[in-house]
């Protein structure tokens, strides 16, 4: 399910997290459950398509495509259920957006108690560098940003939410 609206939920109590189906996004996303459980927010899950300047230079003709949406809103609902369960114990909202991940992700933390995101490592020293997004994130965003490294899973979350 995506772009659906959480009703009945403040609008500033959200958490952003950026989920594109890799092992980090699905850490993310586990973590932003923890915060949403332990501050009461919403989840606003966001998983971000592109299409290549390329192509469309050269005149192939691939604006907008319809078919690189769904599939992203796939990815993205798949990710969620995976990660969350069928039934979340947490209000979520997936949402699909064209653009750049860093830039969509930055604009959808404005005014969002938090925004989530996975560190992507290529192994070895490198590994311990942060990937362009979440670098870009933690420089530019207005909310707080909480990048997630490695494998280590949240706490457990405590049986009801704090208000």
């Amino acid at each position: 399910m995506t772009d659906t609206p959480v009703t009945g939920t403040p609008a500033l109590a959200r958490i952003v997290v950026g989920v594109d189906g890799s092992e980090p996004s699905k850490r993310a996303l586990a973590w932003s459950r923890f915060m949403a459980l332990a501050t009461g927010a919403v989840i606003e899950a966001i998983s971000v398509w592109h299409v290549p300047v390329a192509p469309v230079i050269v005149g192939t003709g691939l604006p907008a495509d319809p078919e690189l949406r769904a599939a992203t809103g796939r990815l993205l609902h798949d990710t969620v259920t995976g990660v969350l369960g069928d039934t979340p114990d947490v209000p979520v909202r997936e949402r699909v957006a064209h653009g750049t991940p860093a830039r969509i992700l930055i604009d959808a933390g404005e005014n969002a108690q938090l925004l989530v995101v996975g560190s992507r490592g290529h192994g070895g020293f490198t590994g311990l560098l942060l990937g362009s997004v979440s670098s870009a994130c933690a420089e530019h965003a207005q909310c707080p940003v909480l990048v997630i490294h490695g494998d280590t899973p949240p706490p457990p979350a405590a049986a009801t939410p704090r208000p």
